[in-house]
């Protein structure tokens, strides 16, 4: 196996061509992380220029192309179709790429292919997603080059399970990678920490889902960090659920090294909380603030506003609640990204014709389609929801803002959207490290 990696080449084109006039393999696979940015107003949909790497990729070789990756995961065979790859994996793709590849120097049996997104007689054909049991991934991280994607990026990346049996009705998360949680084994997480810190990677993103789902799961990790000294070496950052979360678990995490929790708060309103089915109250939005800062770790609460039932008073409530806890960041994404499968779409659906919805928000013209990045804004937050959001703020400088879609095109970087944030690349740059939300933080002093 060999790994082509055009993140990190200054020519993609060039290395393409270069590339595969000297090889000819016998597969040719492509990790797709995002569909669009899920990000309102900007809406920038990455689905087409993957599509133009396939062709490219065809044009250079005879090997067919398999797709595969979270932001893949989502809707794969519409991506197979729309960008004409030969294959794709829907789910883990470890073990399935394998089988693959066996079946392709073999006898071509795909039906056989765990996930396997195929053709036959022109047809597109699902095996249903590769979701194993078990998951073990290999703890050496030796396959990229982890030093250059730090000094870039600014974090590392590790996962300790895949898999989300939360209810939440907008969560793309079950459809790439299914409702039953897969744990690694907290040694091996362990290792691999060990295995990035040896190559100077030391600020670390846990990027579950929610790191705290299940629970033991999480305070395993912690206590196998502990257990190796590993907490004094590294800071880490992960995304929590607001519950279940309690004073035993925040200082475990904080003496496993963690300085920063980004909690999916999505709202203040108990109404809104309901709509989205969150466990969780408003209380523990509260305690979950209190438990962060007795432990020493910052906070940031991702807001979810604009969804079903949104109401000008329900924004003003939970912005005022927000001010009164007093996190770090709080960041008001404005616009529910509807992914066709998800439970707020059905809600949507029921409501009537999409093209006729005054809720719905989009950059294309025609019929909506959600393949594209389509948004949901409540219709009674009016015609200027942004700025009746940045109203209500009223400049306080812990919230991260959203931005008017006239204003998108002259501060494409006002908002807290991390997809092509120049400031946030420059910060990183001069040596910035952390997550995107504390260090864009830590720039507003």
């Amino acid at each position: 196996t060999r790994l082509l990696d055009l993140a990190l080449a200054d020519e993609p084109q060039a290395a393409l061509r270069e590339y595969f006039a000297a090889r000819q393999p016998l597969l040719v696979g492509l990790s797709f992380r995002n569909l669009d940015d899920s990000f309102w107003p900007s809406g920038e949909w990455f689905a087409p220029p993957l599509a133009e790497l396939v062709k490219t990729i065809h044009g250079l070789t005879a090997a067919p192309v398999v797709l595969g990756g979270v932001g893949f995961s989502i809707l794969p065979q519409r991506i197979v179709e729309y960008t004409g790859a030969d294959f794709g994996i829907h789910g883990d793709g470890e073990g399935a790429i394998v089988e693959l590849y066996r079946q392709l120097e073999g006898k071509r049996r795909f039906q056989e292919v765990r996930g396997l997104i195929w053709r036959q007689d022109g047809k597109l054909i699902s095996n249903g997603p590769a979701w194993p049991e078990g998951l073990s991934l290999p703890a050496a991280r030796d396959a990229v080059d982890n030093a250059a994607y730090f000094r870039l990026g600014g974090q590392g990346g590790v996962e300790t399970k895949r898999g989300c049996p939360r209810p939440c009705t907008y969560c793309a998360d079950p459809l790439a990678k299914g409702r039953t949680v897969r744990p690694r084994a907290a040694a091996e997480v362990a290792d691999e920490v060990e295995a990035l810190l040896a190559q100077g990677v030391d600020v670390l993103h846990l990027c579950d889902g929610e790191f705290n789902i299940p629970y033991e799961h999480a305070a395993a990790v912690c206590e196998e960090l502990i257990r190796r000294g590993l907490g004094g070496r590294i800071r880490w950052y992960t995304y929590m659920a607001v519950v279940p979360f309690d004073a035993a678990l925040a200082a475990a995490m904080r003496k496993a090294g963690c300085v920063g929790i980004d909690f999916t708060g999505d709202s203040a309103c108990p109404e809104m909380l309901a709509c989205y089915r969150h466990p969780h109250r408003v209380e523990d939005l509260a305690s979950a603030r209190r438990l962060c800062r007795d432990n020493g770790m910052a906070v940031m609460f991702d807001l979810l506003l604009g969804g079903p039932g949104e109401t000008p008073q329900t924004v003003a409530g939970t912005v005022e609640f927000m001010k009164q806890i007093g996190p770090e960041a709080v960041g008001a994404a404005l616009g529910v990204r509807v992914y066709p499968g998800t439970a707020v779409a059905d809600a949507i659906a029921a409501e009537g014709p999409l093209e006729a919805n005054p809720a719905i928000r989009r950059r294309y013209e025609g019929k909506v389609d959600l393949f594209r990045p389509t948004f949901y804004i409540s219709a009674a937050l009016g015609d200027r929801p942004a700025g009746l959001v940045r109203e209500l703020i009223a400049g306080d400088e812990r919230f991260f803002a959203p931005v008017e879609e006239v204003d998108q095109a002259a501060e494409p970087n006002a908002s807290y959207n991390y997809n092509d944030n120049t400031p946030l690349v420059e910060a990183i740059a001069k040596g910035a490290r952390g997550a995107y939300w504390h260090i864009l933080r830590q720039m507003r002093g």
